[in-house]
């Protein structure tokens, strides 16, 4: 990590949370909204995946994650990020070529686009000025992927805590990618399923494909953003998230 706090005292904080807060807006539900338009309830899609491939999603979204880990970093020796736009315009064709033979070759397509969207993520944390290579940072991009952001009310604290009491270690990583396949299996499932008719299916891959990696480099956007504004503006975190979800018209958590 490589953010420094000189001038907090010049940091316009709440335009800063205005703009994570569009961010975060934009992000939510795009996923599920364009799941809906191609083949019916997300729920309902990975019914229609047959019974080998269900029971063997968590496992395959886990060797997914650990191929993608290693293949993301490794490529950034040699293939620079890329804007936006061409991460989506990349991970639409994938989509359609994975979907186009139907299920087999969607299957095939997975891993590569994991390692795809892991990129895509570290890209943005790289832009928010964190190093991809740095292991807190890795396991931040891992903990992007349960897509809830900040406000949510769920087990993104108890990932965050692994992130911060856990030694750096290969297993705390293998740790905190196990609490996030299940989740990611879902998002994963869906998309299989989706892509699971020939032809027809090259149509909803690279739907879903544009629609997940514009979701998960908002959701970059805004994790990395309220990192990098605690940072520079020297407010806790905690704090920061109560102010955002004061503008998103959020009630505060449960005690």
């Amino acid at each position: 990590m490589r953010i420094e706090s000189n001038l907090p005292s010049t940091i316009d904080v709440d335009a800063r949370l205005d703009e994570i807060a569009r961010r975060y807006k934009q992000a939510g539900g795009v996923g599920i909204h364009v799941l809906n338009l191609i083949g019916g309830s997300a729920d309902g899609l990975i019914d229609r995946l047959p019974g080998a491939v269900r029971r063997n999603l968590e496992s395959a979204t886990m060797k997914a994650l650990n191929h993608a880990m290693q293949a993301a970093h490794s490529s950034r020796s040699y293939v620079k990020d890329q804007q936006g736009w061409l991460n989506q315009a990349v991970s639409t064709a994938m989509g359609a070529a994975g979907g186009a033979g139907g299920l087999p070759t969607a299957l095939a397509e997975l891993p590569v686009t994991t390692t795809l969207l892991l990129r895509v993520i570290q890209g943005v944390a790289a832009e928010h000025g964190f190093d991809p290579a740095a292991e807190n940072v890795q396991f931040d991009c891992v903990h992007v992927f349960t897509a809830a952001g900040p406000l949510a009310d769920d087990d993104s604290a108890d990932l965050g805590f692994l992130t911060v009491r856990m030694a750096l270690t290969g297993r705390a990583m293998n740790a905190v990618i196990a609490r996030v396949a299940p989740r990611l299996a879902v998002v994963l499932g869906q998309k299989l399923a989706a892509q699971a008719v020939p032809v027809l299916g090259a149509v909803a891959g690279a739907a879903t494909n544009y629609a997940y990696t514009s979701y998960y480099q908002d959701m970059a956007h805004v994790h990395f953003g309220m990192r990098k504004l605690a940072i520079e503006a020297d407010i806790p975190q905690e704090e920061l998230v109560a102010r955002l979800r004061l503008k998103m018209g959020r009630k505060p958590p449960k005690l």
